[in-house]
């Protein structure tokens, strides 16, 4: 068990509710997003703000893309914004639908696709192609995964499967081949909102967190829970992995 005495660092700064985090590939830096309506750069090793991005509007997640020079954040107002470190600017803009809060964002490992899902549960699609000056965006697919809020949206590492937690309790399992996002398993077990999930590092096993308490490992290849975690008395609402893939 974790006691505020154990801490290191105390990052002061926002002045809302922190919603999301996301840390630097070689934990030099995090960016953090929240209800404030902005974005904030820390230096891990200070725990000094080091940029501040105005969004706007509350921020639901964030991303850092592959590259570590573009940060990637959606908000209550239905924007999804990519930043350009190195310009120190907002470079794109997107809004799928006009006032309908972007919960999640996931990018693709390979910096070859971005994903987004909204309230509506209705997911959201781009290829990426990243040059050395300027990162352009394709639409490729729109689909309705869920018919309630969803909640999180994750691409594994191999980046073959997307995955969906949501409102409606389930988690659900989309093939990405040729963007067309067929749905290729349905998880259900959990009993009220899932709210987060994470991949293994070879993409065959799924982690996810409920309300109901629980936390559940899937198998993903038959879609069943190998096993469950019991123990927290309120809603499990965010779930990490430590994992590697270690090669031959």
């Amino acid at each position: 068990m974790l006691h505020w005495w154990d801490m290191i660092f105390s990052y002061e700064g926002h002045t809302g509710n922190v919603t999301a985090v996301a840390f630097h590939c070689e934990g030099k830096w995090m960016v953090t997003g929240s209800e404030d309506c902005t974005l904030k750069i820390w230096d891990t090793r200070a725990s000094s703000i080091q940029r501040n991005y105005d969004h706007k509007s509350p921020v639901n997640d964030v991303a850092i893309h592959p590259n570590q020079g573009e940060l990637i954040s959606c908000d209550q107002k239905g924007s999804i914004k990519i930043w350009d470190l190195a310009e120190n600017s907002c470079t794109h803009e997107l809004v799928p639908e006009d006032d309908v809060p972007v919960r999640s964002v996931t990018v693709a490992v390979d910096g070859s696709m971005l994903v987004a899902a909204n309230n509506k549960g209705n997911c959201y699609a781009w290829k990426m192609s990243n040059t050395r000056d300027f990162t352009d965006l394709q639409a490729v697919a729109k689909f309705s995964a869920h018919n309630k809020y969803i909640t999180r949206c994750l691409l594994s590492p191999d980046v073959k499967h997307l995955a969906t937690c949501s409102a409606d309790t389930t988690v659900k399992i989309w093939s990405t081949a040729n963007h067309e996002f067929k749905l290729d398993k349905e998880l259900k077990g959990h009993t009220r909102w899932v709210w987060d999930c994470a991949f293994s590092a070879d993409s065959a096993y799924l982690v996810t967190a409920s309300s109901d308490q629980l936390a559940r490992l899937w198998e993903l290849q038959q879609g069943e829970t190998i096993r469950q975690y019991n123990g927290h008395h309120k809603a499990a609402i965010c779930v990490a992995l430590n994992d590697l893939s270690i090669g031959n």
